[in-house]
């Protein structure tokens, strides 16, 4: 508990600052006028800074019935320590002609929008930042390289193994569909000279145009079917990178924020340079 004697002094102190305050105004105010300018000029003077952003979709491996598989690559927080990775960093690095030091403390990720819950659940996006003082283009490929290592390790190899199996399966059923056009096109051929044959004989040449039309159809169909699983695994299983990340150049020091911090600064200079002067003040 404080004495009588101590909030009396506290009180008279306080008096005391306040009427310095009032009557020297001029020296607040200077103060605050002073402190902005110098914070305008504090951010005109700062070095320029560049950033690159690169946005990525995490992968979102599906089972064969359709159901949702939880992997590593689908944690956004995987990405956060991917990009940390001093390995990492150093092939992106090699990759922008950088040092591995140039990217390190400057790189940065963050989730876009909310994954959402159950079966609204949304592939997350993710925003991958380098910035950098200098250099804007190399800055771009470090982190375009990092982007590709992202995609790289956060895609399961579960579906690379079902784009590859996805991808023969299709070149073969291709070198089916070229193998039965010849066939078909011999086919053809055959009836337009059958007309000179005997009924059973163009039966069955009309016969071998038939099963090879039958078998043609039916490799189509597979064929769209592949294509589209396809897709669906590059575009949606897979990790990609939606847009390539380009430097911009950012200001090293906001304009706005450096007049606030300096015009405050500037008031409480002038404040105490008022309180601390108000004798001298007063003899002059």
């Amino acid at each position: 508990m404080s004495s009588p004697v101590t909030d009396a002094e506290r009180e008279v102190d306080l008096a005391r600052w306040r009427r310095a305050v009032v009557a020297l105004w001029w020296l607040p105010a200077l103060g605050l006028v002073l402190g902005a300018v110098a914070g305008v000029l504090y951010s005109l003077r700062g070095t320029a800074n560049y950033k690159a952003t690169a946005l990525i979709s995490l992968g979102q491996p599906t089972s064969p019935g359709g159901a949702l598989v939880p992997t590593f690559g689908t944690n956004p927080r995987a990405v956060s320590q991917i990009v940390s990775g001093a390995a990492f960093q150093e092939q992106a690095a090699n990759a922008a002609d950088l040092r591995p030091s140039a990217l390190r403390g400057h790189v940065s990720v963050a989730q876009v929008g909310s994954p959402g819950t159950g079966a609204v659940r949304t592939t997350p996006l993710i925003s991958l930042t380098v910035t950098g003082p200098k250099h804007p283009s190399n800055i771009a490929v470090a982190a375009n390289a990092l982007a590709d290592i992202v995609v790289r390790e956060t895609t399961a190899s579960y579906v690379n193994t079902k784009i590859a199996t996805i991808d023969a399966t299709l070149g073969s059923v291709k070198q089916q569909i070229a193998a039965v056009n010849k066939l078909l096109n011999v086919a053809i051929a055959a009836e337009k000279a059958a007309k000179s044959l005997d009924p059973l004989q163009q039966l069955v040449v009309v016969s071998q145009e038939d099963n090879a039309e039958a078998r043609l159809g039916n490799l189509i169909a597979q064929e769209e079917t592949l294509q589209q699983q396809l897709v669906f695994a590059q575009q949606v299983e897979s990790a990609r990178v939606v847009e390539k990340a380009a430097a911009v150049k950012a200001a090293a020091h906001s304009r706005s924020s450096s007049l606030a911090v300096g015009a405050v600064i500037g008031l409480i200079l002038g404040a105490i340079v008022a309180i601390a002067g108000e004798r001298r003040f007063r003899r002059g």
